[in-house]
């Protein structure tokens, strides 16, 4: 299975811009599945709840999923991508899955971090895992990966691969997803932005790219340099996830003692 990232620089509210650079820039690429940064096609730093109303869409008819959508049939491949999301008067840090055969699933971020508590509503989806074909995906967006209970739940219903759209600012995720996998035996493919936003006089955010690929056996295959443009894709075997022996005599899922953790 070939897996792969897009790390690059989003210019903020120029969502057309952005899904045409995605576009430009996937439209010879050859993999199964990509992963797209957090809120890859608005930008991220807000001003204000009208500024994200505005700039939020509904799924999944909204223009960044339709497009995506188009990208996905045209390539044969299955996009996991960040957006604002607009339902029900309600706006979500959320992602989609789509894939040759149309719209799969929404995955609403659970984990606000920093001003997004502010714009958004914390997400009610839950974790879920969509079988496409080729694997078993879950889908986390940035933060999440801050919170063990996410790829927990995540590999305990089967994912062989979570698909981390981000937009990262603290320094630690990269290294930390190494644990993320090896503490639950799956792969990961985060996606991560490059370049800063400083609008309407708030501090500079700075994102610290290094996408990456990592490995069930917490091995980085390839870690993006922090500001640099990147696209990359890798040859897996998600098979390699699903044995969960960790010897003769343990096996990581088998051996939890969830009475144990409650609280």
């Amino acid at each position: 299975m070939r897996v792969g990232f897009y790390q690059f620089n989003p210019v903020f509210g120029d969502v057309k811009r952005n899904l045409d650079v995605v576009a430009t820039r996937l439209a010879t690429a050859h993999c199964d599945l990509m992963v797209l940064p957090e809120l890859f096609a608005s930008g991220y730093q807000f001003l204000s709840k009208e500024e994200v109303e505005s700039l939020a869409e509904p799924v999944p008819d909204g223009p960044t999923t339709r497009r995506l959508l188009e990208l996905a049939r045209a390539r044969g491949m299955h996009l996991v991508a960040g957006l604002p999301e607009r339902h029900a008067n309600r706006c979500y840090n959320s992602a989609v899955l789509v894939g040759p055969s149309g719209f799969l699933g929404l995955y609403r971020k659970a984990h606000l971090f920093y001003e997004e508590t502010l714009f958004f509503t914390p997400g009610d989806t839950g974790f879920r895992v969509w079988d496409i074909g080729s694997a078993n995906i879950g889908i986390m967006v940035c933060f999440d990966w801050f919170y063990p209970e996410a790829a927990r739940t995540l590999a305990i219903k089967g994912a062989d691969i979570l698909c981390h759209p981000s937009n990262l600012v603290l320094p630690h995720c990269p290294d930390a997803m190494v644990t993320r996998c090896l503490e639950n035996h799956v792969f990961s493919v985060t996606a991560n932005r490059i370049g800063f936003e400083a609008r309407g006089g708030k501090d500079r955010l700075t994102y610290i790219g290094r996408s990456e690929i990592v490995t069930p056996q917490g091995r980085v295959l390839h870690r993006a340099p922090s500001d640099q443009e990147e696209l990359t894709i890798l040859d897996i075997d998600p098979t390699e996830a699903r044995n969960k022996s960790l010897t003769p005599y343990n096996d990581l899922l088998r051996d939890r003692q969830p009475h144990l953790y409650e609280i």
